[in-house]
This record gives structure tokens, C-alpha cells and sequence, in this order.
């Protein structure tokens, strides 16, 4: 028998490594015999640089780069000389975690620092470089990260501007003569799970701006903004930014990371799959055994669990989720795909119990789980 272990972590309780060894315990100890995988996984969120450098086994490199705010700030990103692939995400150097929520203003705010990260890989050699995207403290539209490659972006008068929110309406023109003279030997993927459009109601300003800081007048001068550089877009990169599906992620680094860096953006799940070679392991399975912190009405929503569960259906692969907790009932799981479900909360004692011991109770649904093949 061929069992495929694909979960996402239980966030602050256990790990997909450690999810990968509970299960093959509980497995082993009724079937013996079975041929089992580990292949963790995540959605780009939390945790995602765990389960990349599981796949790259790389190392971690330090940088010191600028912040939102253009200050120093010590910033990580995973490399793999052996593959020649990075691991960079924004929020390492352009994220809200930076930062107290008193500081908060998207509209002074730059990418520039991610931008220096992206940079430093380059010099080190990457030639593939994976971009996360996701907690960004901007809405600068990639103009800051575009800036450490080289890119210059000028007012009306030829004078170069600082690349921030705040100037995207004052772009007349983009300078493209000094770019990074070794960015177009590098390929892009994005891990980009937003599918907000660049501008308007449902664009990066109206929808993201309020919770990085922004008042409702510096939403509105945002969201013009957008719309101008749009049109600078379409004339120099002959782009239209409104027409691509997540160009509004990350207060327009979407976009930016398409015309920038000629980034391919897809769903988080879908890259770390494509990283495992998720779809060709699983060739001949019987069994996919997945897992997250809660399944419920998100799970289908761009989460981990529906990336395995579009692979399975493919592949005609049965899938058995073992959760923390299932807000589900047992026929909405069955709809969604899966043919076996167990929780950890349904064995534990208390909720505390459960987060403390969930190894152990993973381990016993897994047993549980392979003692049903045998009676």
C-alpha cells in the first residue's frame, strides 16, 4: 500500500514535518509493509519557508536591507547553491511585522528592501528565485523593489522620485537603462493568492490601504495613484495592469512583480506542489493523507487541502484528512472530496490538551485510520 502524507502545519501545535512522523508511526504499527511518502506542504502563508527549505535544504542568508521606511533592517532569505534557487519573502523586509501598528503608514511606505533581498540573491548566483508576497506594509506597486534593480522612476521634469505610494501619481516615465544586468537571466515565480484587480473598488488601495495605516483620503490618493501608474504600465511595459488576475496583491507588488521581474504569479499551494513535484509522486497511490489546523468553509479557498484535493481527483487517489478540528459535517466533507475524516479535538480532553499533545493524538488517528483496512 503507497500513502502519501501531504498536510499543511496545525499552527502552534504541530509542524507538517511532525505531522509527517505521527502518521508514519500510527501507520506502521498496524501495516507494516506500507510504502509511505512525506511530502509537506503549506499555502504560502505562515510557515511556508519551513516547508520550501524542506524541499531546497538550503541555508539561510542574512542581509541587511532598508525597512518600509528606508531604515537598516536585518533581513533572511533561503538559498540553494545546489539548485541555484531562492526563497525570498517581502514581508522579511517590507512587511507589517516590522513594525508597531502606530507606524503604519502604506503611503510613505516602500518594497525597496525587498528589492535588496531579490538583489543579493542574484549576486549569490540565484537563477530561480521563489517571491512570497503575502504581509506587506505597502502600496507602493513594486516601484521600491524595482528601484534596487535598477529601475528609476521620474516626475514630469526627468527627476528620479522616491519610490513610494505617496509618488505613483507623479510617475511620468520609466528609465530602464540601468536595470540589474543579470535580472533577465533570472526566473520568477510568485506566490500570489489574491485575485484583487490593481485599482478600484475591489483594488489594493479600497480593500487592503485602512489596515496598513491608511486614512480614507490617503486610500482615495492611493487608488489614483494606481489608476495613473496603470497607464504608464500599458505604455512602457505594454501591460493591462487591470486585466491581470492579483495585480492589487500586496499593495500592487502583483502587478509589480509581473512587469518588474516578469514574474509567473500563482496560487502559494501550487508552487510548493510544483517544488515537491507533488503530482508526480503521487503517481499509484492509494491513499493521500492531508491535514490542517481547522477544516471548515476556508478550506476551499485557495488553503492547502484544496490543492491536494484537485491533485487526488486527478489521479483518482482517495484522501483521508486528519484535522485539528472539522467544523464540517460528514456529508460537506464527503462533497468536498474526502473519504476519510478525523479530528484531534474529538479525542482530546480540552483545547489545551489538544494543542499540547497533538503528536500523540495524530498518531492514534493515523492507527485508527489503518486498522480500518484490516477489520
Amino acid at each position: 500500500m503507497k500513502i502519501i502524507l501531504a498536510p499543511d502545519k496545525f499552527k502552534n501545535s504541530l509542524t507538517g514535518s511532525a505531522f509527517c512522523n505521527a502518521v508514519e508511526e500510527g501507520v506502521l504499527a498496524v501495516i507494516p509493509d506500507a510504502e509511505i511518502i512525506k511530502l509537506p506542504l503549506a499555502d504560502g502563508g505562515d510557515g511556508t519557508i519551513e516547508v520550501i527549505d524542506y524541499y531546497l535544504k538550503g541555508q539561510v542568508l542574512d542581509v541587511e536591507v532598508n525597512n518600509p521606511f528606508f531604515q537598516p533592517v536585518n533581513a533572511s532569505y533561503l538559498y540553494s547553491e545546489e539548485t541555484g534557487t531562492a526563497f525570498v519573502e517581502m514581508a522579511e523586509a517590507s512587511g507589517v511585522k516590522l513594525l508597531e501598528p502606530e507606524a503604519f503608514d502604506c503611503k510613505n511606505a516602500t518594497t525597496l528592501g525587498t528589492g535588496d533581498m531579490i538583489a543579493d540573491a542574484i549576486e549569490k548566483g540565484a537563477k530561480k528565485i521563489i517571491l512570497g508576497i503575502g504581509g506587506s506594509a505597502t502600496n507602493d506597486c513594486g516601484i521600491g523593489m524595482a528601484t534596487a534593480l535598477g529601475y528609476r522612476f521620474l516626475d514630469k521634469d526627468g527627476q528620479e522620485l522616491l519610490p513610494i505610494g505617496a509618488n505613483l501619481s507623479k510617475i511620468a516615465s520609466v528609465d530602464v537603462s540601468k536595470i540589474h544586468p543579470k535580472l533577465n537571466d533570472v526566473s520568477f515565480s510568485v506566490a500570489c493568492d489574491v485575485t484583487n484587480p490593481l485599482f478600484g473598488k475591489n483594488g489594493a488601495a479600497y480593500v487592503y490601504a485602512a489596515q496598513k495605516g491608511a486614512s480614507a483620503e490617503d486610500i482615495d490618493m492611493l487608488d489614483k495613484g494606481l489608476e495613473s501608474f496603470s497607464k504608464i504600465i500599458k505604455a512602457v511595459f505594454n501591460v493591462d495592469a487591470q486585466q491581470v488576475r492579483g495585480a492589487g496583491a500586496a499593495g500592487g507588488m502583483g502587478i509589480g512583480s509581473k512587469v518588474f521581474l516578469n514574474g509567473d504569479l500563482k496560487p502559494g499551494i501550487e508552487l510548493i506542489k510544483s517544488l515537491a513535484r507533488f503530482d508526480e509522486l503521487i503517481q499509484g497511490a492509494d491513499w493521500i493523507i492531508t491535514g490542517e489546523g481547522k477544516l471548515d468553509s476556508q478550506t476551499m479557498s485557495g488553503k492547502t487541502i484544496q490543492g491536494v484535493l484537485s491533485s487526488a481527483k486527478a489521479n483518482q487517489i482517495k484522501v483521508a484528512a486528519f484535522c485539528g478540528a472539522i467544523a464540517l459535517s460528514k456529508k460537506e466533507t464527503v462533497n468536498m472530496g474526502i473519504d476519510y475524516a478525523d479530528s484531534v479535538i474529538g479525542k482530546a480532553i480540552s483545547l489545551e490538551d489538544a494543542m499540547q499533545n497533538g503528536y500523540v493524538y495524530v498518531r492514534q488517528i493515523a492507527k485508527d485510520f489503518a486498522e480500518s483496512f484490516l477489520y
